[in-house]
């Protein structure tokens, strides 16, 4: 077993699972704590866990199912989301936390889906964090676009191609960051004057 810390840890449920990350980022050394059907009631419980594991950056994807499986509000989503966002920032303070949007699944879950991304993309700032917006990459008008599913909710191969096309730039973009919420330099000047 290496003691080497994971530069990138994956939380969430079966869609961050079912990822075969280390394949898809072979320059990263990955942990996936994507469990089947998890919650962020789920994530929350299990938090000690990945705090232990000490990653240089954590990728979260959770929510869909609280929607799906237990018809739980926005208001509920939204406040698990921010209670592990602030745990991990309080008990990492060092760690880039990336927070990916709740994905795009059956048009049903269109409107209770946006309206927490709205406010998660909202919230970010607060706890030092960094949005990846997939809405644009994956939907097709209210759902996820068929050609990137087979149910109409877990990601194909194509579908995880395109979630890997936004991850990647995502990652860079969040590791160039200083730990503290400043503006993305628009011009790197080290670069321009390379």
């Amino acid at each position: 077993m290496s003691t080497e810390h994971p530069t990138v840890l994956f939380l969430g449920d079966s869609i961050t699972e079912q990822g075969s990350w280390d394949q898809w980022l072979p320059g990263e050394r990955t942990s996936n704590k994507g469990v089947g059907g998890d919650t962020t009631d789920g994530v929350l419980a299990r938090l000690d866990a990945v705090i232990a594991e000490q990653p240089e950056v954590i990728v979260l994807l959770i929510g869909t199912n609280d929607f799906g499986n237990h018809r739980s509000s926005v208001e509920h989503v939204v406040r698990g989301v921010e209670s592990i966002l602030v745990t991990l920032r309080r008990e990492l303070p060092g760690v880039r936390l990336l927070l990916v949007s709740i994905l795009p699944r059956q048009a049903d879950w269109c409107a209770k889906i946006e309206e927490a991304n709205r406010h998660l993309r909202q919230f970010v700032a607060t706890c030092h964090a960094q949005y990846l917006d997939l809405w644009p990459a994956l939907a097709e008008d209210d759902h996820l676009a068929e050609r990137y599913t087979e149910d109409g909710l877990h990601l194909n191969a194509d579908g995880y191609r395109a979630v890997v096309d936004e991850l990647v730039p995502a990652l860079e973009r969040v590791r160039g960051l200083p730990p503290m919420s400043r503006p993305i330099q628009a011009i790197d000047l080290e670069e321009a004057g390379a």
